[in-house]
C-alpha cells in the first residue's frame, strides 16, 4: 500500500478530515457542550432520581411490660404510622420498614408521647387518643375504612357490614374485615369496636387475637355476646 493511500485508510490526512463535515460538526458540538435547556433537564431527572431512592426515616421505640406485653410504636414526620405489640421488636422493625420502604431508628424522644398516650389509655387514664396519623402507606380503600372505625365512639361497636355502609360500598363486608385485619395501628385506630353480622367478635390484627379484642372492649365499657 502507497504511504499516500495508507494515510487516507489512516485518517490521517489533514486535508481529508478537514473537508468531513460530519466530523467538523461533531467536534464543535462537543467543544460546545450540552446548551443551557439540556443542562436543565439533565439536572431535573437527576434531583428526581436522587429523591427516588432517598429512603425515609422512621422513629420507633418499645414499652415493655404494659397490659397487652410489650408495645411497639413508630412515627413518622407526618404522625403515627404504626402500633403493634405481642411480637418480638424486630419482627416489628421487619414489618415497618417493608410496609414504609423506610430506615428505622430507635428514638425514645419522638415517640414517647405516642407510647404515654397508648400506656395511659391501657391503664384507664386517657379515654381518646390525640395523635396525628400518617396515612401515606395505606391505599384509598384502606384508608377510609380505618377511617371509619376511628369514629366509632368509645363503648360502641359496628359491624363489619356497617362500616362497609358507610363508606359507600355495602357489599364489600368481606373487604373491609380485610382492611382492618391489616390495620397498622390497633388500639389507636379501633378496629377491635367492629364485629360480625352476628354481633360476635372475629379476627383481631393486634397480639393475643380474640383475647385482647375481647378485653379492650371490656375495658371501654362495650356489651358484647
Amino acid at each position: 500500500m502507497a504511504p499516500q493511500h495508507a494515510k487516507v485508510w489512516l485518517k490521517d490526512n489533514e486535508r481529508l478530515i478537514g473537508s468531513d463535515a460530519v466530523t467538523q460538526s461533531l467536534d464543535a458540538l462537543y467543544a460546545a457542550g450540552p446548551n443551557a435547556p439540556s443542562i436543565a433537564r439533565a439536572q431535573v431527572k437527576l434531583r428526581a432520581a436522587l429523591a427516588q431512592e432517598k429512603r425515609s426515616v422512621i422513629y420507633y421505640d418499645v414499652l415493655s411490660n404494659t397490659l397487652v406485653g410489650t408495645l411497639y410504636a413508630a412515627v413518622s414526620e407526618r404522625g403515627l404510622v404504626a402500633v403493634d405489640f405481642g411480637f418480638s421488636e424486630h419482627a416489628f422493625v421487619d414489618r415497618v420498614q417493608r410496609k414504609t420502604r423506610s430506615v428505622l431508628v430507635r428514638s425514645p424522644r419522638e415517640v414517647k408521647q405516642a407510647l404515654k398516650q397508648l400506656n395511659d389509655y391501657l391503664i384507664g387514664k386517657r379515654k381518646a387518643f390525640d395523635l396525628p396519623i400518617d396515612y401515606s402507606v395505606l391505599t384509598d380503600f384502606q384508608k377510609k375504612v380505618l377511617v371509619a372505625a376511628l369514629k366509632i365512639p368509645r363503648g360502641q361497636v359496628l359491624t363489619y357490614g356497617d362500616v362497609a355502609r358507610q363508606i359507600g360500598r355495602p357489599r364489600a363486608s368481606r373487604a373491609v374485615g380485610q382492611a382492618l385485619g391489616h390495620n397498622p395501628m390497633p388500639i389507636v385506630i379501633p378496629c377491635h369496636r367492629v364485629l360480625g353480622s352476628d354481633g360476635s367478635l372475629h379476627g383481631y390484627s393486634g397480639g393475643g387475637g380474640l383475647k385482647t379484642k375481647a378485653w379492650l372492649l371490656k375495658l371501654e365499657g362495650a356489651t358484647v355476646q
